[in-house]
């Protein structure tokens, strides 16, 4: 598979205000503990590795072998992945054959979220809107404010990989006509958010990248948690299955907006751009609709 990085989709979004803690919940606290518990012993990690790379399942007397342990050990720590909900263990004949729960499996926090305190619920669009925030449909009028606004993003060096603007034309090219947002307060245009498609083959159609930037002098008071409410509520409304976007590893509070919007953690991107001559890490982000 071909792949192509363009540096003007990693611009998911603006640093932020990091929203207030919220205490995660005991049971849910308690399930990840669980989890993560049962994953501390190297083997078990091993073991579970083993089941993951073999699809059809796999036996119990060959996890022995390639564990290099007895069978009464590897049989302990199969019951123990299987009690926590990791691994499916069924009998076939006298063998017992072991398969992955993929249930479970998308159910684990990434490790990331959990030292950037941003394990806990995540809701299908964020709540508690700022009442004076409107937002509405991007006009040809709004550019020259949207493509400052984006300037004062670059400069914060925290929201892309790009130095200088995209040009109108370019951004008009690229953004989905339909998935262009920008956000008022008194008239005024604050913040703007769109989305671009990921690729032009028909099976990703309803895949896009998305981009949230709030103006300088309006972070902090709600515009990008309205701004991500329309971006998602209107995807789900349309032809848009998973939105995804990537984040500076540094944007913690970036991450936790669009945590509110319903994106999860998928994973670090280790070094994968140079900004400025240094190499710099990404979170990628993404949400699957919950109504398509």
């Amino acid at each position: 598979m071909k792949a192509t990085i363009e540096s003007h989709r990693y611009n998911g979004g603006m640093p932020i205000a990091l929203p207030q803690a919220q205490l995660l919940p005991r049971s849910q606290a308690t399930t990840y503990a669980d989890w993560f518990a049962c994953l501390a012993e190297p083997v078990r990690v091993k073991l579970l590795h083993a089941v993951a790379t073999s699809p059809q399942g796999i036996t119990i007397g060959a996890l022995t072998e390639i564990l290099g342990t007895s069978q009464s050990t590897t049989s302990h720590h199969v019951r123990k992945l299987a009690d926590i909900g990791f691994v499916h263990v069924r009998k076939d004949g006298t063998a017992s054959v072991v398969t992955i729960n993929e249930a479970c499996c998308s159910g684990l926090p990434h490790a990331a979220d959990a030292v950037m305190g941003l394990l806990g619920p995540q809701p299908c669009c964020p709540d508690n809107l700022p009442a004076d925030v409107t937002v509405r449909a991007l006009r040809p009028g709004d550019w020259p404010t949207v493509r400052r606004i984006y300037r004062e993003g670059i400069a914060t060096g925290l929201a892309t990989f790009e130095t200088t603007v995209p040009s109108r034309a370019t951004l008009d090219a690229t953004w989905l006509p339909d998935h262009r947002w920008v956000a008022e307060i008194d008239g005024t245009v604050v913040g703007w958010t769109a989305a671009t498609r990921v690729s032009t083959q028909d099976c990703y159609s309803g895949v896009a990248e998305t981009s949230v930037y709030v103006a300088e002098g309006h972070r902090g008071r709600g515009v990008g948690k309205a701004l991500l409410h329309k971006q998602v509520t209107a995807a789900d409304a349309a032809d848009l299955w998973t939105l995804q976007t990537s984040l500076f590893t540094e944007n913690r509070a970036g991450i936790a907006l669009h945590h509110t919007a319903g994106y999860r953690t998928v994973g670090i991107r280790d070094r994968i751009a140079q900004l400025n001559g240094a190499w710099r890490d990404t979170i990628l982000l993404e949400r699957r609709s919950p109504v398509r």
